[in-house]
């Protein structure tokens, strides 16, 4: 069994997303509490997770050691709360902000790629070309978002 509380899945392809997992990881202190998994890795299957590729590029998704799959702010409540930060986002799930933070976020995830510099993103099997035109494998398309 895993010591891990849990696992987030992340796209390292986004510097955002980057530097929040090296944060993570450095509150981690290699103790292993959460495990990250990039979603642009080769050989990474999003229906592992009952998930589809669309669905790990629309939110963040973290895997708890039962199976079952949070997202959203859910991850981050549950991300710093392993590493022994928990107080610092204790406030986004108290029930009169909750609903504030969880739509900041959904605000966020849409406008990521935007926020991060980068304009497009292909949900399927990408090689990019450069940052404004990502060239699919045949089978794959762009998709703005992310």
């Amino acid at each position: 069994m895993s010591s891990w509380q849990i696992k987030v899945l992340i796209d390292g392809a986004c510097p955002l997303c980057r530097r929040e997992a090296d944060l993570w990881r450095r509150l981690d202190r290699d103790r292993g509490r959460i495990a990250l998994e990039d979603i642009g890795a080769p050989g990474f299957e999003a229906a592992r997770y009952g998930l589809t590729r669309e669905q790990v590029m629309e939110q963040i998704h973290g895997v708890l050691p039962s199976g079952d799959v949070v997202r959203g702010m859910e991850v981050f409540r549950r991300t710093y709360a392993a590493v022994g930060w928990g107080w610092l986002l204790a406030p986004t799930a108290w029930p009169l902000l909750r609903p504030v933070f969880d739509g900041a976020y959904r605000w966020f995830a849409r406008n990521r790629q935007r926020l991060a510099g980068r304009r497009r993103t292909c949900v399927a099997h990408c090689t990019p070309r450069g940052p404004d035109s990502p060239a699919c494998e045949p089978g794959g398309r762009a998709t703005a978002g992310g």
